[in-house]
């Protein structure tokens, strides 16, 4: 297939897959606590039942993601999607006691779907991933935007119950869609093709592969730089009175500069080197963190868009750069594990900062997290030193 001229179809499509997850996880916990007042559960279960969905996808990426090496991706996919629909369905059938396990599997189908289609971005867009990928993060990353006003509307006008119809017809949609997609056909099933290839052992040496940990490491972060945009500039904003509508219009902003940039930054990475980009929204990113605390009215405004724009940027572009770098044969369980990383940063970095913030105060918890983003650019640049002189070279042809 003539990855150059193909057009990105099939990364709208797989775009589409992706919202599915971003769609699912939040329709539901932005409206957990209608959940809370009609069961009589208290905060804490609001907790287990957010962390259920990222735990979920946490364990179950790098698994879905080496099976579909193994197995075949478009297959695995569709598995997920199958899987994160009839559990959606499922929350009809049961107590709502049992909306534990239904996020539960809701997050296994998830972690399949999500991390076979980044991987084929790569397999059909070898030659254009930058850009194929910023159309699929753009797409996903609409489900953040639109989840929530559509599980109040559906609340407010019908029931918490009617989210997971909403979700299932979601996952519906997505796996009739996903059947246009070609069966994947790389370099990978070549060669994936001994079963000593799918032991527990190349399943953990995705994890220690050394051309990669950097990048890891730099999805973790940025994963912090999203808890703290979405988390705690909120928190900020409050601080300095503005009422919910500015707040809310000021995140609205944020999100569509996370959005809009990355289809300009994967091109942009196409065009030149995607690790040039990276550093540059990493920079971008943890110097407008590290402002925010100190700013207010437009320069906050300001700074808050070049944050979204570098979060964006190094979002779209590790993906792209991970997947470039990634073994023959282990793609999908590259991708997977790369998932992995980000749902732990997900999950911890709000924690950690909300924990030092709270030791410390807000500034404290800006400044540490956008120093993290800047000391990562140390990382990466003593990483690509290193592989310079062992000559294993860390940039992706």
């Amino acid at each position: 297939m003539n990855n150059t001229k193909k057009p990105l179809f099939y990364a709208v499509i797989l775009g589409f897959v992706g919202f599915v997850t971003s769609f699912g996880a939040h329709i539901v916990a932005v409206n957990l606590p209608a959940y809370a007042k009609d069961v009589g559960v208290g905060l804490a279960m609001i907790g287990l039942l957010i962390a259920a969905y990222d735990l979920a996808e946490i364990i179950a990426k790098p698994v879905f993601g080496t099976l579909a090496d193994k197995q075949g991706m478009k297959k695995t996919m569709l598995a997920g999607i199958l899987v994160f629909t009839l559990a959606s369905l499922s929350y009809l059938l049961i107590s709502p006691r049992y909306l534990l396990m239904v996020r539960f599997l809701q997050g296994l189908g998830a972690a399949a779907l999500s991390a076979v289609s980044l991987a084929l971005i790569g397999v059909y867009y070898a030659e254009r991933r930058g850009q194929a990928y910023g159309v699929y993060n753009a797409i996903k990353g609409a489900g953040y935007v639109v989840s929530p006003i559509i599980g109040g509307a559906i609340v407010l006008k019908s029931s918490f119950s009617a989210i997971f119809i909403a979700c299932a017809l979601v996952g519906a949609v997505s796996f009739f869609v996903s059947l246009l997609l070609p069966n994947a056909k790389s370099k990978a099933d070549d060669i994936f093709d001994d079963d000593d290839d799918f032991s527990l052992k190349g399943f953990i040496s995705v994890f220690k592969e050394p051309k990669l940990l950097p990048w890891y490491v730099v999805t973790v972060v940025n994963m912090f730089f999203v808890g703290i945009l979405f988390g705690f500039l909120p928190v900020r904003i409050y601080v300095l009175g503005y009422n919910p509508f500015l707040t809310g219009s000021l995140l609205s902003v944020v999100s569509l500069s996370y959005l809009l940039i990355q289809p300009v930054a994967g091109r942009l990475a196409d065009r030149t080197d995607p690790q040039t980009t990276i550093r540059i929204g990493l920079f971008l990113a943890g110097v407008s963190i590290i402002l925010a605390p100190f700013v207010k009215g437009i320069p906050l405004v300001i700074v808050s868009i070049m944050a979204g724009i570098g979060v964006g940027t190094v979002w779209t572009n590790t993906d792209a750069l991970i997947s470039a770098l990634a073994r023959q044969g282990r793609l999908g369980a590259t991708m997977g594990v790369a998932g992995s990383f980000k749902e732990f940063g997900d999950m911890v970095g709000p924690l950690l900062i909300g924990l030092l913030s709270q030791v410390f105060g807000l500034t404290a918890g800006f400044v540490s997290c956008g120093v993290l983003g800047l000391l990562s650019l140390l990382l990466i640049a003593r990483k690509v030193k290193l592989a310079e002189a062992n000559g294993s070279g860390l940039v992706a042809s």
